[in-house]
């Protein structure tokens, strides 16, 4: 069973579509699965689990720069923000480790866009170390890792849920 979030992005690189979710069937797990688009019909590969515990808030972008896909996530146990790097070959998708990008508990609200002018991943949230403010965060993906600058508050409040795109 799938329950909580879906969220969707397109690999370019690899030309398959890649959706996240928490699989209720699967004690909540964060999971992950590759689509190919044949015509007017989608076939997929087979679920993988890119963490291992119960997941509340999840969101994907795709980097066309290095041709990897970003989830953002925070599981329920340590509930921290999370970031881990995908590359899909064939109909799977394989992980590095996972990179902490905010170690208050009870991070919220992920958001995950590409930035294709400056080929940067953001990565929007609420941020329970900062009064519950919106904030945002700068991630440049090298290889199968992520590093991270400085949250940077965009809201002083704490807003409902979040979602980026990139003009």
């Amino acid at each position: 069973g799938v329950n909580e979030f879906v969220k969707s992005t397109f690999d370019s690189s690899s030309g398959k579509v890649v959706i996240i979710f928490r699989d209720s069937g699967n004690a909540n797990y964060g999971r992950v699965v590759v689509g190919t688009v044949s015509g007017t019909s989608i076939s997929f590969g087979t679920p993988v689990t890119f963490v291992s515990s119960s997941v509340s808030k999840a969101d994907v972008t795709f980097d066309s720069n290095s041709g990897k896909v970003v989830i953002g996530y925070r599981p329920e146990s340590p509930n921290q923000g999370y970031a881990i790097v995908g590359t899909v070959s064939g109909t799977s998708i394989s992980f590095g480790s996972p990179v902490v990008f905010d170690s208050s508990a009870n991070v919220d609200n992920i958001s995950t866009v590409f930035d294709n002018s400056n080929n940067k991943v953001v990565i929007s949230y609420k941020d329970p170390g900062n009064s519950y403010y919106s904030v945002s965060i700068v991630g440049t993906v090298s290889g199968t890792s992520i590093s991270f600058g400085t949250s940077v508050v965009f809201k002083s409040a704490s807003l409902g849920p979040l979602s980026s795109t990139f003009d």
